[in-house]
Formats: structure tokens, sequence, C-alpha cells
């Protein structure tokens, strides 16, 4: 009888996060749509807007945590690709539902270059269809993307790969500046 609950019980838990993923999927911008606005602090305390980006070209990435391996991983490797991204026209921008405290931290732990912006409550995470909510918990999904200067979603990339992601993101700028 446990046996038969504990199965009901983990299929139960598996089409939850499966309906979860689902509808955030639903919201998840597409190629040309306009980016949703934000404005969100930074590790600094310092308020950021999506507008302040607009002429350029903005790597908006999302992560689950600061100072975990893939977070950490990610971030490095934006890190040491930002003379190419900035070269290319480019901000760079991390989002995690972590305070501006966690973020400093982390920054300053790592020397990021970026601003790490703090999404307390998910908002923005939810606009781009990149929170998980655990009801109890929540993260921000892997997900990044890429904004041109008249504030459109030029490349969408979901689920990413932390240690490829900053390579993609350069690879497909240097192909989007070219043309």
């Amino acid at each position: 009888m446990i046996k038969w609950l504990l199965i009901v019980l983990v299929a139960g838990v598996a089409l939850l996060l499966w309906r979860i993923s689902a509808f955030a999927k639903l919201n998840l911008p597409k190629t040309g749509d306009a980016a949703p606005g934000f404005s969100l602090p930074d590790q600094n305390g310092k308020l950021r807007a999506s507008d302040e980006f607009l002429g350029k070209w903005l790597v908006l990435y999302f992560y689950p945590r600061d100072d975990t391996p893939g977070c950490t991983e990610q971030a490095a490797r934006y890190r040491d690709a930002m003379r190419d991204i900035e070269a290319l026209g480019a901000t760079v921008c991390g989002v995690s539902v972590d305070g501006s405290e966690s973020h400093a931290a982390f920054a300053r732990k790592y020397n990021l270059p970026f601003a790490l912006l703090a999404d307390r409550n998910g908002a923005a995470a939810t606009r781009y269809g990149s929170l998980l909510n655990l009801c109890v918990v929540k993260f921000a999904k892997r997900n990044t993307f890429l904004v041109d200067p008249q504030g459109k979603i030029a490349k969408v990339y979901v689920g990413v790969n932390a240690a490829r992601n900053a390579q993609d993101v350069t690879d497909d700028l240097k192909r989007l500046t070219a043309s």
C-alpha cells in the first residue's frame, strides 16, 4: 500500500512540475516580441530599468542562485567574455530572485563586471517565462534573452548550458551585428 502511495505521490509531483513548465513556456517571449520591461535593483542597490539599455544590445540571463556551481560557471564565462561582448555593443545583466546583498557578495567573490539584478518577487522572471515557483521556494530558470537595440527579442535560449551560454550568445551577437 505504501509503495503505491509513493508511486502516486511521485507521479503527481512530476505532473505538477510538467504543468508548471508547460505554462511557463506559454509566457516565454518569442523572437521579434517587445522585450518585457523591468525595473530592478542591482548588486549596489541602484535601480536599473530596461529603458536604459535601449540603443544597445542587452544580454539578459536568468539564473537560479548566487554562488552555486552552475551559476558560478555561467557568470565566470560571461566575465571572461566581456571584452568580446562589449566590443559587439552589448551589455550583460544577470537576474535571479536573490537579493542585492547576495548579488554583491557573489560579484565581489568572482570579480563580475556586470549588473546582477535582484528580482526578489520573481515578477521579471515571470514576464520572461523564466520563474519556477514551487510555492515555498522560487528559482529563476536558466534562460537567456538577447535583446536588440530597439528593445525587441532577437534570440531566446531556453534551459541553457551554463558552460556554453556565454560563447553561444557571443557567436550569435557576432552573426547578428555583422548583418
